[in-house]
């Protein structure tokens, strides 16, 4: 049964990941820094926030857009064939990514080689397929009236490891500047975890039986005909509490639900990446004007809300259904980047972010409804079309508002956060 664990390779691809991005967003800015090195000391800070934002916009592009090339075929190759192909194809991706960062490092390469690594990365799969391919594992692995806990325990190792990582990974980049290059050691250590994460989805995990998922399928026709229609539980919003009606009916794809579902999510996705995406150039110019160490608190504070959104889908699942549960957690993000536009002090920002405690409900909630209105042999394909539209979503949405951003930055450099608080409140609407 501890074989079936997907955990480790969540946690350890995690925390390579908090390590990676610490490392790619100051060894971005120090190139910038020293490519503007002659511009007057007045004008540097704008030049630098102005090209590093640049630098984001073709780097998420790329990344974003690449995974549709490949995302759909490895997952529908993981329904038919085997529930790994989806996960180890984009781990030795970010292997080879990862490593592409060092060597540019050690050997000076311009920055434009990430390009070529945001690429190959997405090509392979990147986090679209990955993280399909985890959901559809977790998913598989647990019964209806379980699977939003067992989705959202997922997210919360995921955020746990991100917090342990982030927290880490300014110390590991400032830590040892003075014998190695900056940054050579986050990122070696970066690659070392992705590398024991490959090793382990090729060696030891193993793929939980689809029956055992939900043994209640297995029951007699006559059984079957005695519970509550499909449709009626569909009206229901999806009710997560334990039930014999709710955990044995064969439920009927409604495609109204499933719209909704997915309208839902990327309303709320649009809210969440547009925000978090201009949130690192905000911290680095004033009034905060961050350091390494800074940002890896702050990206640890980020973090925490994956344990408060567990701890709230452990209570209130028992009380309350999936959809007001989803609605909790868009209101929470909502309040609390409405806070975060402004934001002048740091003790502000530390406010804003525990206001945002339930955060993470609304998309492993959505999943999890998801997953109850179509059958199990289609889990990676349904997963992977809401991660590709969320992708989609993303790359957009980070185009958009790092040049809003650009825009803005001297009239209102939170603009943004306002924004990201009105599409949050437009995805309560197919909610």
């Amino acid at each position: 049964a501890m074989r079936m664990w997907i955990e480790p390779v969540v946690a350890g691809s995690q925390v390579a990941s908090a390590f990676y991005d610490t490392a790619l967003l100051l060894v971005v800015k120090n190139y910038y820094n020293q490519t503007n090195a002659t511009a007057p000391s007045h004008a540097l800070e704008d030049a630098q926030q102005k090209a590093v934002s640049n630098f984001y916009i073709i780097y998420n592009l790329v990344l974003g857009l690449s995974p549709l090339v490949s995302a759909y075929g490895l997952s529908k190759l993981g329904d038919r064939m085997h529930r790994k192909i989806p996960i180890c194809f984009p781990l030795l991706g970010y292997l080879g990514s990862k490593t592409l960062l060092l060597l540019l490092i050690l050997l000076g390469w311009p920055i434009e080689v990430m390009y070529g690594a945001a690429a190959f990365n997405g090509l392979t799969g990147g986090f679209t397929t990955l993280w399909a391919g985890i959901m559809a594992l977790g998913s598989l692995g647990s019964s209806e009236s379980r699977r939003s806990l067992r989705l959202i325990v997922i997210e919360l190792v995921y955020g746990l490891a991100g917090f342990l990582g982030s927290m880490a990974s300014g110390y590991l980049f400032v830590g040892f500047s003075d014998r190695y290059r900056e940054g050579t050691v986050l990122v070696s250590c970066s690659i070392a975890c992705y590398a024991f994460c490959l090793l382990y989805s090729i060696f030891v995990l193993t793929v939980p039986k689809p029956a055992a998922s939900c043994p209640a399928k297995a029951k007699s026709t006559e059984e079957v005909g005695s519970q509550l229609p499909a449709h009626k539980e569909a009206a229901a919003g999806g009710n997560s509490q334990p039930s014999e009606s709710s955990s044995s009916t064969p439920v009927s794809p409604s495609k109204l639900i499933i719209i909704m579902l997915f309208v839902a999510a990327i309303l709320y996705d649009l809210a969440v990446v547009g925000a978090m995406n201009v949130l690192p150039l905000f911290l680095l110019r004033e009034p905060l004007s961050w350091n390494a160490v800074e940002i890896g608190h702050g990206n640890a504070a980020g973090y925490v809300i994956f344990i408060t959104s567990f701890l709230g889908v452990f209570v209130f699942s028992r009380y309350l259904r999936d959809i007001t549960m989803i609605m909790i957690g868009v209101a929470s993000f909502s309040a609390g980047i409405l806070i975060m536009a402004f934001v002048r002090w740091t003790f502000l920002f530390y406010i804003a972010r525990a206001v945002m405690l339930f955060a993470l409900i609304p998309l492993p909630t959505i999943r999890s409804m998801l997953s109850k209105h179509v059958e199990g042999s289609s889990y990676g394909k349904v997963f992977v079309l809401l991660q590709l539209s969320l992708v989609t979503t993303g790359v957009v949405t980070s185009t958009a508002y790092n040049k809003i951003y650009q825009n803005t930055l001297n009239w209102y450099s939170s603009f943004c956060f306002i924004l990201s608080f009105l599409v949050g409140c437009l995805s309560f609407l197919p909610l």
